[in-house]
């Protein structure tokens, strides 16, 4: 067991001071209880999916060539679009 000095927000201590008093233990034993299932929850995080794109066929729009991008745009977007 170590004995160390550990500095509360009052608003924490006052949460746990309160836990306390409901469950029957001591400050100490309901420090040590939240301290233990902030560390356990850390290491048992969910592991995140990595985000993935899946592309899908667009198909091709009649009457536009798409090896003119310059073209495609004037006729998309007019002779202004500049």
């Amino acid at each position: 067991m170590m004995r160390t000095t550990l500095t509360l927000d009052d608003d924490v201590a006052a949460k746990l001071d309160a836990d306390a008093r409901r469950s029957g233990r001591s400050f100490k034993e309901t420090v040590n209880h939240y301290l233990r299932l902030g560390l356990n929850t850390k290491k048992a995080g969910k592991v995140k999916k990595p985000f993935k794109v899946r592309a899908r066929p667009l198909g091709l729009r009649p009457g536009l060539n798409y090896d003119d991008i310059a073209g495609l745009i004037e006729q998309i977007e007019g002779p202004f679009h500049k």
